[in-house]
């Protein structure tokens, strides 16, 4: 049994999983944070709502399609230059989306625990709306270059980019902007609120919510988790570039590749099961949101009703 058909097998198992936890997680989520007033009133938990939904349509087309060429054993995006377009500019713009939010409620919480009253109030939903626009309208102008330089060349007849210079800097995409960005910000400003909270008395009269910190600390520590590695892996494919490479080892590298690849799926699909874990509060609402329908359809029985006996 070789390495490429293990790999394979691990996209097609694993991926599935994390393609159904995903999006159940992430609809669970999107149906939580913007249902319960007190989540869309909150900046933190807006930033996890829009993150929820970029991660949504994300794990929507780059799951799928990922899932189903591995199945079919052809990728779907060699087939048409329209859809290995459109498929990289919404991975790179939906990716960056729901990682820059990540970003933004881990610096939120680093302002809302800061003893310095000019700080907090930066933590406002005013600045939020503003931040989200301004980065959605970002990345989806940086995706744009997608639809020119990404191509189906009839030599190659695969999905690739076809600029040398756009090449280069998508290598720069990869390992700086998808990776050591989302980690370094979340990593610092975690220490940071981590810090705040250690040091910084009278939190409650500061309207802190202790089990929103510790989701946004949780959800750091997964993108650590599942980012880092492909990381890692991104500078060893730099350093070793221009080494002379025999198949035997080719394979492996590609198979380390796939299940580093796999292990980022983690973060887009296991968001809500952080949230879950770290917080009653949001296990209470779950329950309560999902669960509501029983209580609004029960059936009430009807020599219970002629005895005036209501039951809520």
């Amino acid at each position: 049994m070789s390495l490429s058909y293990i790999g394979q097998q691990c996209i097609i198992y694993g991926g599935s999983v994390f393609l159904i936890g995903g999006l159940i997680g992430n609809t669970i989520n999107i149906l939580i944070f913007s249902k319960v007033r007190k989540y869309r009133q909150t900046p933190c938990t807006f930033y996890f709502l829009v993150a929820s939904i970029a991660n949504l349509i994300y794990i929507s087309f780059n799951f799928t399609t990922r899932i189903y060429s591995n199945i079919i054993g052809y990728d779907l995006s060699n087939l048409s230059i329209a859809w290995c377009k459109t498929r990289q500019f919404l991975i790179v713009a939906f990716s960056m989306i729901t990682l820059t939010n990540s970003c933004l409620a881990t610096i939120d919480q680093f302002l809302a625990t800061s003893k310095h009253v000019h700080f907090r109030r930066l933590s406002n939903m005013k600045w939020t709306y503003r931040l989200i626009t301004f980065v959605i309208l970002l990345w989806f102008l940086h995706a744009i270059p997608c639809l020119i330089f990404y191509n189906v060349p009839s030599s190659t007849k695969k999905c690739a980019i076809t600029h040398p210079i756009y090449a280069v800097y998508n290598r720069i995409y990869l390992l700086g902007l998808l990776c050591l960005m989302p980690i370094m910000v979340t990593t610092i400003f975690g220490c940071l609120t981590y810090y705040n909270i250690r040091t910084t008395r009278g939190l409650a009269g500061q309207n802190v919510d202790r089990q929103l910190v510790k989701m946004t600390l949780l959800q750091v520590f997964l993108i650590v988790l599942s980012l880092a590695p492909y990381g890692l892996l991104s500078i060893y494919s730099l350093i070793t570039e221009n080494f002379v490479k025999d198949s035997n080892r080719l394979a492996q590298e590609n198979f380390v590749l796939t299940i580093f690849t796999l292990m980022t799926y983690s973060y887009y699909s296991g968001n809500c099961y952080m949230f879950w874990f770290s917080s009653s509060q949001f296990r209470r609402r779950v329950k309560r949101v999902i669960l509501l329908w029983r209580t609004n359809h029960q059936i009430v029985p009807s020599d219970v009703r002629g005895s005036k006996i209501v039951t809520r």
